[in-house]
């Protein structure tokens, strides 16, 4: 039984007491928080050893750390010793972005070495860079994009960022857009890219279902990405970003109906007096789901100290009541 479903069958759940005593919080409370949806504790059911971390309404503001290899950089130790760091420092969950070397390696390592963190993927980066080399871009079939969310499910990964909100529709009126900057996420380009060439809808969007069983059965948590964030102030709270959270919204309460956890990515690029509206708007459309924001980086003009635009967006989007905060360095940026 995953966790949404035991609370709402009440009683008393270990890692809620967990969660309850660590926030200093009340344990009821905390238990009608996660049967709705707006708490999760992101641990796989198949993983053993992962520290409980409750994210969401009325906790602390937690805090995740990113690492992975990239084409040019595939050094699986350096991305371990990130990990080691980032748990010093007091990280509280870790995501494998890799998209250079042996993926599945990579993160079945960094799985058995994450120090107890909660780790996160996104399998649409895998889906795509294998997924080219065996059957070409737009050669792809839907499915593919499924069986590598279940591989990562059954190695054990914690949370899962899915690009679900974005559609066709959205995908091709992104491309035809006045925007500054189209498309910035990297999985979302990919998924709008295999979209658009092979005029389908989302293949996440159209295995729904199957998804949500899958992530029910190892009561993971789906984080529905943002593939169509700002990636300027200029294009902050235009039509494709608020149709894709809108969107979001509705996938969000859908999975939450059938006890799966979910939380919501966002927001991008926007400039400070945007950013409490648009924790309040995410809120309000998705009925209190957990928010986990890389971000929002307050202006375009700090190239080289992003790192610093980033950190004043995330304090003012915490305070406001996001949930999970994504650390950002000028490397990585």
């Amino acid at each position: 039984m995953g966790l949404i479903q035991e609370a709402r069958s009440g009683g008393v759940i270990e890692e809620l007491l967990e969660v309850a005593k660590a926030e200093g919080v009340d344990y009821e409370a905390l238990r009608r928080r996660v049967a709705s949806g707006r708490v999760i504790v992101a641990r796989n059911l198949r993983r053993r050893g992962v520290r409980v971390v409750g994210v969401g309404e009325g906790l602390k503001t937690k805090v995740n750390v990113n690492v992975g290899t990239s084409g040019t950089v595939v050094d699986p130790n350096l991305e371990v010793e990130k990990v080691r760091v980032a748990k010093v420092y007091g990280a509280d969950t870790v995501m494998d972005l890799s998209t250079g070397g042996d993926l599945d390696e990579i993160r079945r390592t960094l799985l058995r070495e994450s120090e107890g963190l909660p780790l996160g993927t996104v399998p649409t980066y895998q889906a795509w860079i294998e997924g080219v080399r065996k059957f070409g871009g737009t050669g792809i079939p839907s499915d593919w994009f499924v069986s590598i969310v279940e591989k990562h499910l059954k190695d054990g990964v914690d949370f899962m960022t899915i690009h679900a909100g974005i559609t066709l529709e959205l995908a091709r009126r992104a491309v035809r857009s006045s925007r500054i900057a189209p498309i910035v996420s990297r999985g979302g380009s990919m998924l709008a890219v295999w979209m658009i060439d092979n005029n389908s809808e989302n293949p996440y969007l159209k295995h729904w279902d199957y998804l949500l069983e899958l992530f029910r059965e190892y009561d993971a948590v789906i984080s529905l990405g943002d593939a169509l964030r700002p990636g300027a102030t200029a294009d902050a709270h235009d039509e494709l970003q608020i149709g894709e959270l809108i969107n979001n919204s509705r996938l969000a309460r859908e999975a939450v109906s059938r006890g799966v956890q979910v939380m919501i990515e966002g927001p991008g690029h926007m400039t400070l007096d945007r950013v409490v509206a648009d924790v309040k708007l995410m809120k309000s459309l998705s009925g209190g789901i957990p928010y986990y924001v890389l971000g929002p980086l307050v202006t375009d003009v700090a190239v080289g100290y992003d790192h610093i635009a980033s950190a004043i967006g995330a304090a003012l989007a915490a305070a406001s009541g996001a949930d999970l905060i994504c650390y950002l360095t000028p490397a990585e940026h």
